[in-house]
């Protein structure tokens, strides 16, 4: 007996959404600002995995300093006659590292601070609440440059540290207050009565519900990362025998790259910073409108109000 189309849909209707449907609900929905955040972050990316696999050594000296894009060099060269594409190959690879350490690292303390403390309540909640203050409380910007102008050699890993240390208290203290609010809802408390451990309660019913925030956090401290680590360069206090963009900026200053009109010199990392900034903040503001669906249907009305006042207008 033949099974009709009909039929088909009927059962499958019935046995309930396939796994992939259920998939694709769980995932944020594509959006323009999205699309376009993840592609110019995707390709900054890929090129800095990739690129320095196909560049020279970028602290090669040459006799032809100060040479315009072209005869063999994509980006020119700089005051040394060294390519300045080969540094910015390495010089995403090596911001890259940072923003992805710092990213890492920001995520593991102020979800201990502000996931676990909030959880688990008492003086442990207290202890954790009474350090995320002080760390708010200080000041990022000078302790960096504190810690960083005391060590003679820094490493990107140790840049990466510092900026870690000095940008996970205001993660934390966002994490607590949703913990709190999360854990008081009414299907945590009916679970904590059922008798289940407090370790899957934390792990299955409170963690899902943080991760778009937990995802936010982790962008912005990327952007924290990057910048912080260009400002620390710009000044002199970058890491020490490597290539990030900051210290590309900062040898441009040193080799009067604006004074003597050598754009290749210094637009390239400056334009990379700005590109790839832009781009994890329009992944942000797209996590934002996942968290808070005001925000999302806000964008919508204004929208709907400028395409009605456009209709509008003779």
């Amino acid at each position: 007996m033949a099974i009709t189309t009909e039929g088909a849909a009927q059962a499958a209707t019935a046995q309930g959404p396939s796994p992939v449907t259920t998939a694709r609900r769980r995932l944020p929905p594509m959006t323009l600002k999205l699309a376009v955040g993840l592609t110019i972050a995707g390709l900054i990316v890929l090129f800095g995995v990739l690129a320095p696999l196909l560049v020279g050594d970028p602290s090669t000296v040459r006799d032809i300093g100060l040479t315009g894009p072209g005869n063999g060099f994509v980006l020119g060269t700089t005051q040394n006659g060294q390519d300045i594409f080969a540094q910015l190959a390495y010089a995403t690879r090596g911001s890259l590292i940072i923003g992805a350490v710092v990213g890492a690292l920001t995520l593991l303390l102020s979800s201990f601070f502000g996931i676990v403390g909030a959880f688990v309540g008492g003086w442990t909640d207290e202890a954790f609440s009474l350090l995320t203050n002080i760390m708010l409380v200080i000041p990022g910007l000078p302790l960096v440059i504190v810690i960083s102008s005391y060590v003679p050699n820094k490493s990107i890993w140790l840049v990466a540290a510092v900026l870690a240390i000095t940008s996970w208290a205001g993660s934390a203290r966002v994490l607590r207050g949703f913990t709190l609010s999360v854990r008081g809802r009414d299907y945590v408390l009916a679970v904590r009565i059922s008798g289940e451990k407090r370790w899957r309660i934390l792990l299955v019913e409170i963690l899902p519900n943080l991760i778009p925030l937990l995802a936010s956090q982790v962008v912005f401290a990327v952007i924290f990362a990057i910048l912080g680590e260009a400002g620390l360069s710009f000044l002199g206090l970058g890491a020490s025998g490597s290539f990030t963009w900051g210290t590309m900026l900062f040898y441009a200053q040193n080799g009067l790259a604006l004074r003597l009109g050598a754009w290749w010199w210094f637009a390239p990392p400056g334009l990379a910073i700005a590109l790839f900034g832009a781009a994890l903040s329009l992944i942000n503001f797209s996590i934002d409108e996942i968290i808070n669906p005001k925000l999302r249907s806000q964008t919508r009305a204004e929208r709907t109000k400028w395409t009605m006042s456009r209709e509008v207008k003779p």
